[in-house]
């Protein structure tokens, strides 16, 4: 195993850069999750560490070795792709053994290591099956025992979950964390599901228009967002957030309703802020964000409801069952403990 180092990675196409001087450290045994929307370069920077994708600046280091110019068969990683990239004319003990069998070992120890990966992830019995008798989870799980047996330095994984349903997905979830845990090897994974990043990783990247907008455990950027991308990025519902400018200890917001400041946060007066309340965060009460509501969201666990408020429209999100109704008029007080105070102009967190 091995840790992957990234210092000032570049990657343009022609004039057009779309990653900008990434620096990232990945600690040997780490499981980090690289999220973003489309677009932001997080499946480019994985194809660059896998050597699929030229560099356009800086260095890329797997262990103490620089790979800039090594070809991805040298680089000692293993890499399970969103179409599983399996050979439909080879059974599943041969698609597990196919990087072995290239890399010219026996008969036997392909047999042993196939038989080990088999073990690990429940194929034993499908072995002597083609991926076509096989459902989407079970192929994804040959994906990642053609991986297992290579015992590469690093796993990288490529949205491996975005072609199956919803149930499937919360199963190979788990089962590619618990993989991680007995295994032990360095993962660096794609989503733009922050679900999953928040749920798999030890540390997640936040990326945006190919820069890195923070970077930290899941719980880090869940309860200190760096700046209100990351707040709405990072969180499902997603974080409330409202203009509104200081005055006296509070944010005033343009409907003229007035919040007060997070405890130990002091902000000059006159300076346009954006509030940030997450959706748990608020409850029925009599000052705060008042409006109508819009929509109400049971889920079975708890209940989102939707008020139209002249600040915009606000998120909350109950525990229990409410007896709200669209059009019942409501307040929704924030907890300011619990509230969230960026500069406007520079989206970055106050405090």
């Amino acid at each position: 195993m091995a840790g992957v180092t990234i210092r000032a990675v570049r990657k343009a196409y022609g004039a057009v850069a779309v990653v900008h001087g990434i620096d990232l450290d990945i600690a040997d045994g780490e499981f980090v999750v690289l999220v973003g929307p489309s677009g932001c370069g997080k499946s480019t920077l994985l194809r660059m560490i896998a050597g699929l994708e030229e560099i356009s600046g800086g260095d890329i280091a797997i262990g103490e070795r620089r790979v800039n110019s090594l070809p991805p068969s040298e680089r000692d990683i293993a890499m399970v792709f969103q179409n599983y990239a399996l050979y439909p004319h080879k059974t599943v003990g041969a698609n597990m053994g196919f990087p072995l069998k290239m890399r010219g070992e026996t008969k036997a120890a392909i047999a042993t290591k196939v038989a080990r990966a088999a073990e690990i992830l429940g194929l034993e019995n499908y072995l002597d099956r083609y991926p076509r008798a096989l459902s989407g989870g079970q192929r994804q799980r040959v994906a990642m025992g053609r991986a297992i047996v290579r015992d590469p330095q690093v796993f990288l994984f490529d949205e491996p979950l975005s072609n199956l349903d919803a149930k499937l997905r919360v199963q190979m979830r788990t089962e590619i964390r618990e993989l991680h845990l007995r295994l032990k090897t360095t993962t660096v994974y794609v989503t733009h599901d922050q679900i999953e990043a928040m749920t798999m990783a030890d540390k997640i990247v936040v990326m945006q228009g190919g820069r890195i907008e923070q970077t930290g455990s899941p719980l880090e950027l869940y309860d200190r967002p760096a700046n209100t991308f990351v707040a709405g990025f990072i969180g499902s519902p997603a974080m409330n957030l409202t203009p509104g400018v200081v005055t006296r200890g509070t944010v005033e917001l343009g409907s003229g309703a007035r919040l007060a400041l997070p405890p130990g946060l002091a902000v000059a007066d006159g300076r346009e802020v954006t509030y940030g309340i997450r959706p748990e965060h608020l409850r029925v009460g009599d000052a705060g964000f008042s409006g109508t509501v819009a929509v109400v969201e049971p889920t079975g666990s708890e209940t989102h409801v939707v008020l139209r408020t002249d600040a915009g429209e606000v998120v909350a999100m109950f525990r229990d069952r409410v007896p709200f109704r669209p059009g019942d008029a409501l307040t929704f007080a924030p907890d300011a403990g619990k509230a969230h105070v960026f500069d406007r102009a520079s989206g970055v967190r106050l405090g």
